[in-house]
């Protein structure tokens, strides 16, 4: 017999197996020796309330043994099946690569950057040199942004695919199987890319390619139909069916599609900072005083506020984090944050972001698709600019921010290439430092303690998702006007995370495989 079983306990108790296993007992009305097995399926923190409570869900056996799955991915030879191609090995790319062989088709990845291992090496140049190499950063690589996103693992997106499978999937690539359990999944920073590299084994291994260094230079679209791709501005390879998972920093390929002819337009996204406080006050405030520790993981937040018709919302916040250089090219500078599995760094970050819509642009115009990517890139080189042309970010302490006045100094972050004190106020547009200034000062009231001039911001936090989206017909998938081409992920405008872009690479697969 298996039952299924909530509790609901103190946070002092989640590491007491004894009083754990009694609980449920008392719940069941059995006796401690009848259960052969729990199964953990579900766990959360209920921090609202000072006594704050974890809720877990169990599987009970009683009498009945358990069968611990032997792996979730199916391999299998597919080095002779039809072909796909796939531009870019972030998550939509390669979890396409994974379903593409699931559903034997052979999947051939092309990627601009480098493997993980020699990936790193470009990393260290932009914190130490501040050199950015257009093709090789936290932006392009293998595993794209997402090998060094964090890690966070939760979506809203759970009814557009197999979310379960997903998470499956990573567990089977080496991820902490409990992913499968926890509200808010995470693996960390420094797991991802071993990871990443154990996917791309598997691909070669059942006979798919994974080729680096080999960059979408031009397309062939004949009577709407995809015909061809360029690679490395040289050679020409014929393909009909092709996944285009490029990440929402792929510029250039908008450019290329821009210039073919294929239709796109200009999207919504969120622009601002990314704002650092002590871990250590983040934890204080959304635990009633206490730390973490044992019992409790650094604490979070999630805020939201209305100002002058636009959202104002945190965005990636990272618990025990570290705020990262995202450029993709030496003349802009952009931030995003991520943390290790143990979010073990003294700091706390988010990004405190305004969405906005390409009618809120100077120069709008319907039929320009680059309006949104256009002030996008304004602001990421205004900041470059504010920062003395170096990989170092324009920052400012918040209360200092909020007041208009240049910080007569600045504590240490974690951005390791360095600060740089300016008015942040007169480096952002107008119509996003205005409402920043507005929602910090409702973030106070609903986290008291949040205001205050230790923070730190970073600027900007810009990459939130793609200014453009490329459309796609909702049955099929595939470009209107290009039949045969697969826009996916979030480059494409369809996904806003690692689970959401895995997923819309699998259902572009499942696409194909229905025609196929």
């Amino acid at each position: 017999m298996i039952k299924t079983i909530d509790l609901r306990i103190p946070s002092n108790f989640i590491n007491n197996e004894d009083y754990i296993h009694s609980r449920i007992a008392e719940e069941l009305d059995i006796r401690i020796d009848d259960v052969t097995h729990l199964e953990l399926l579900k766990r959360s923190i209920d921090a609202r309330k000072k006594s704050i409570k974890y809720n877990l869900r169990y599987a009970v056996y009683i009498g009945e043994d358990f069968q611990a799955p032997d792996g979730y991915f199916t391999p299998q030879d597919v080095s002779s099946a039809p072909e796909v191609a796939i531009i870019g090995s972030g998550p939509a790319g390669l979890f396409a690569a994974l379903n593409a062989i699931e559903n034997k088709l052979k999947p051939i990845i092309f990627e601009r950057g480098k493997d993980v291992r020699a990936r790193r090496r470009d990393l260290a140049k932009i914190h130490k040199e501040h050199l950015v190499d257009q093709d090789s950063n936290y932006c392009f690589g293998e595993g794209g942004a997402g090998t060094y996103s964090d890690g966070k693992l939760y979506t809203r997106s759970k009814k557009r695919g197999n979310l379960k499978k997903v998470l499956e999937w990573f567990v089977h690539f080496g991820a902490d199987k409990n992913i499968l359990v926890d509200a808010h999944p995470h693996i960390g920073t420094n797991k991802l890319p071993k990871i990443i590299q154990a996917i791309r084994e598997e691909i070669i291994k059942c006979g798919g390619e994974v080729r680096f260094g080999e960059k979408l230079t031009d397309v062939k679209i004949e009577a709407e139909k995809f015909t061809a791709l360029q690679i490395n501005d040289a050679t020409w390879h014929s393909f009909n069916r092709v996944i285009l998972a490029t990440g929402h920093s792929a510029r250039d390929i908008f450019e290329i599609l821009h210039k073919r002819q294929v239709a796109m337009e200009a999207k919504p996204f969120a622009i601002g900072v990314r704002i650092e406080h002590a871990q250590d006050l983040i934890d204080e405030i959304q635990y009633h005083g206490q730390l973490s520790g044992e019992d409790l993981p650094p604490a979070s937040y999630s805020l939201v506020a209305q100002v002058e018709g636009m959202g104002v919302y945190s965005f990636c916040m990272c618990p025990g984090g570290i705020i990262a250089p995202c450029a993709t090219k030496q003349s802009e500078v952009v931030t995003n944050g991520w943390s290790p599995s143990k979010r073990n760094n003294p700091y706390a970050n988010s990004g405190i972001v305004v969405q906005v819509e390409p009618k809120d642009f100077p120069n709008y115009s319907p039929n320009d698709p680059f309006v949104a990517l256009n002030f996008q890139r304004q602001v990421e080189r205004d900041c470059w600019v504010a920062a003395g042309k170096t990989q170092a970010v324009p920052a400012q302490r918040l209360m200092d921010f909020i007041n208009q006045k240049v910080s007569s100094n600045l504590p240490e972050t974690s951005y390791q290439p360095g600060l740089v004190s300016v008015d942040l106020n007169q480096v952002l547009p107008e119509m996003i430092a205005k409402r920043l200034r507005k929602a910090f000062f409702e973030f106070g009231k609903k986290m008291n303690g949040f205001l205050t001039n230790a923070a730190v911001l970073h600027a900007p936090e810009s990459r939130t998702s793609s200014p453009i989206k490329i459309p796609r017909n909702t049955e099929t998938l595939q470009h209107p006007n290009a039949k045969g081409l697969y826009p996916c992920g979030e480059g494409a405008g369809y996904a806003g995370g690692i689970i959401s872009a895995a997923i819309d690479g699998m259902r572009c697969i499942d696409m194909i495989s229905v025609e196929n």
